[in-house]
């Protein structure tokens, strides 16, 4: 044998052997996506008159961009604060109102995006909205943005009224000029809600529900949302006319992380 064949016959064997290992080597699997427990539905499934405007899957937020872990408009909550929801619903169409939904369970990744968005000080482009008079220096001293939500646990939901027959909503464009959240409903953007006083997240005491400020129109808004919601068991954030927990909490510790999308709640 030439001393070339015996290098072409080394190489060989070497390259036999390296496929023999790679072949052997466990092939490393994709690590699964979580999925919510089974107390956990799409409200859509419980009651399907309410309307879903999920914000946090558009642009149309404080930050200005989609928000991590929100792949679908649906919200989803634990079973029996949905079923409440669907109470409160049937009350309302008899009174010629609608639930709105912005945001129901959220996962711990959204919250995790809210805060590296919170402490990046250079991105405030949609101020002149939703914080036009919060120092962005401020928003985890004065509680607007926290390390935990409520909302995780899957009990929380934000919501409005919206009087009926609905209006379509005009969607919001990227880059359009902002009008600040607390300017008088006509001048600020354009919602198919009553009249709460403020926008949606707005940062701002406004927001307040009990806001002395807040009268009239407004103000019976503010009341007939939370007293409609307060007699089946909710509980209202008094910094956030929007904001509403159902107790008791089915995970009243528990924060969850699987994101928002229908195959979560898929069977449920």
């Amino acid at each position: 044998m030439t001393g070339t064949a015996r290098i072409l016959r080394a190489l060989a064997a070497a390259g036999a052997a390296l496929l023999a290992v790679t072949a052997a080597a466990p092939v490393a699997a994709a690590r699964p996506e979580p999925k919510a427990p089974p107390e956990f539905v799409d409200l859509r499934s419980v009651d399907p008159t309410i309307i879903t405007e999920m914000r946090y899957t558009t642009a149309h937020n404080f930050m200005g961009e989609p928000v991590d872990g929100y792949r679908q408009p649906v919200c989803i909550l634990t079973r029996p604060a949905a079923r409440a929801l669907r109470t409160a619903q049937r009350s309302l169409l008899r009174q010629g109102y609608s639930l709105k939904v912005y945001d129901c369970y959220r996962p711990q990744r959204a919250v995790d995006h809210f805060v590296r968005w919170a402490k990046d000080l250079d991105d405030q482009a949609m101020k002149d909205e939703f914080y036009p008079m919060v120092d962005k220096t401020r928003l985890f001293e004065d509680g607007y943005i926290a390390e935990k939500s409520g909302h995780s646990r899957g009990s929380t939901v934000d919501l409005t009224l919206v009087k009926l027959p609905a209006l379509p909503a005009r969607p919001y464009e990227p880059g359009e000029e902002l009008a600040p959240c607390f300017a008088p409903k006509d001048e600020r953007f354009p919602d198919n809600s009553v009249d709460m006083g403020t926008g949606y997240d707005c940062f701002d005491t406004l927001s307040h529900t009990d806001d002395p400020r807040v009268q009239g129109a407004q103000r019976a808004h503010r009341q007939m949302l939370k007293g409609t919601l307060s007699r089946l068991g909710f509980v209202n954030l008094a910094e956030e006319w929007w904001h509403f927990t159902y107790k008791p909490e089915l995970f009243p510790d528990t924060y969850f992380d699987f994101p928002v999308a229908r195959r979560s709640v898929a069977g449920h």
